[in-house]
């Protein structure tokens, strides 16, 4: 399974419902904050230095982009929000596009959403785990950038961000520390991202 998932290649960019691939096989779906770490935590994911752009300017993802790990898998960076520099009325498609992809892709079998973890549970956070939540779907929550604080800060943080996820969503969302720098973490969050897509 871990080494099915460092196939992933780029498979197309889409901007509107029109542009997406057909709604079959099974997708697992990246959202985070625009200085999150959403690249780097994909690059980690599947080994790889560059298949998701890490940008020195965050916000740069405007469009849905999907990576191919196998013809009937995929994973789907999402558009990052927060320091995005965008028109509104570009936020405005971002947000319908995004509501209308939650709302009625079959092939979507679950949600990261990935925070930083000295700043989780902003509010776009909380708005795409419901999302999630709303459609039935499993959600896993990756805090991010973990090698920035000590062992002990790490499980403080963990253990609040925990709580506070099961009173908000019960069991339907979990959440571990991640580090694509130290690669803290990365085979516990291929094992459950593999599982939803069904990769043996």
């Amino acid at each position: 399974m871990s080494l099915l998932i460092e196939r992933a290649q780029y498979h197309l960019s889409a901007h509107n419902m029109g542009q997406l691939p057909p709604d079959e096989g099974s997708e697992v779906a990246f959202a985070g904050r625009s200085n999150a770490g959403k690249s780097s935590a994909l690059n980690a994911l599947t080994r790889q230095n560059s298949l998701a752009r890490v940008s020195k300017t965050p916000g740069r993802t405007q469009q849905l982009v999907f990576f191919q790990v196998t013809p009937d898998a995929h994973l789907v960076d999402l558009p990052g929000y927060g320091y995005a520099k965008v028109p509104l009325d570009l936020q405005a498609h971002w947000q319908a596009f995004i509501d209308r992809y939650f709302r009625t892709r079959e092939a979507l079998k679950g949600l990261v959403v990935v925070m930083d973890i000295r700043h989780p549970l902003k509010d776009y956070d909380r708005q795409m785990l419901a999302y999630a939540v709303q459609r039935g779907l499993p959600a896993h929550a990756l805090l991010t950038k973990a090698d920035k604080l000590s062992r002990s800060q790490q499980m403080q943080t963990l253990q609040k961000v925990r709580k506070e996820l099961h009173s908000s969503f019960g069991d339907t969302v979990s959440v571990q520390v991640f580090s694509g720098a130290a690669r803290t973490g990365v085979d516990e969050a291929r094992g459950i991202i593999g599982g939803w897509l069904g990769l043996e």
